[in-house]
Parts: C-alpha cells; structure tokens; sequence
C-alpha cells in the first residue's frame, strides 16, 4: 500500500464519513469482504438500529465505497484502488488513534451544523 499523508487521510475521513457508525461499517465490510451481509446481519454485527445503517450504508454507497446488491446486501468494493488505499490508512489510523479520528469526524459534521445555523443569524449590515 502506497503511502499516504495524513492531510490525505483527514480529507478522506471528513469527506466519506458523516458518522462514526459510517466508518464501523465500512471497516466491518472491509475486514469481511469475501460476502455481503444484509440488513439485519450488519445490525445485529454492529449493534445500530436500521435507521443508522441504512443511512451510512447509502452514503458509502453514493461515496463509491461499497455496492448495495440487488438483494439488500452490502458488500466492501471501492470504485477505485485509490479509495481501497485511502480506506486501508483510515482503518490503521483509527486503531493506532480512534479518538484523532472521531474528532475529524465529529468536528466535521459540527462544521455543517455551524454552518446552517449561521445561515440563520441575523446581521447588522
């Protein structure tokens, strides 16, 4: 696996990822990429609700990095080897510092919260 620098991996991070449950499943399908796990199997695997992984699968779908089967079934294939390398640095990341990779995570999705709520302050002109 090539190298890749941390600003690489923090911009992979914050943009792929809306939640932490996002990247759990993504590793779950990685580390388990010889088949596709439906629905209830990821619940039941990650302990979320259907709500939450329906959503983050959706997302990694839309973000290249897993296919949703015609069946239901989530599988790990990233739509390119760049994205695999990316996804193998974010998993290494995360189990040498998983608390570095939460606060990307979180700071991001609170930086969109910010910013919508900005959209509602009101300014002296």
């Amino acid at each position: 696996m090539p190298d890749q620098s941390a600003e690489a991996i923090a911009d992979f991070v914050t943009s792929s990822f809306r939640s932490v449950w996002a990247l759990e499943l993504l590793l779950h399908l990685r580390r388990h990429s010889d088949r596709g796990w439906t629905q209830s199997e990821l619940v039941a695997a990650l302990r979320a609700s259907d709500g939450v992984i329906s959503k983050a699968a959706a997302e990694l779908d839309v973000a290249g990095l897993v296919i949703l089967e015609p069946d239901g079934s989530a599988r790990y294939m990233p739509s390119s080897e760049q994205l695999d390398h990316l996804t193998g640095a974010a998993a290494d990341l995360y189990h040498t510092s998983p608390g570095a990779v939460r606060r990307l995570i979180v700071r991001s999705a609170s930086g969109n919260l910010q910013a919508f709520a900005d959209s509602f302050r009101l300014r002296k002109d």
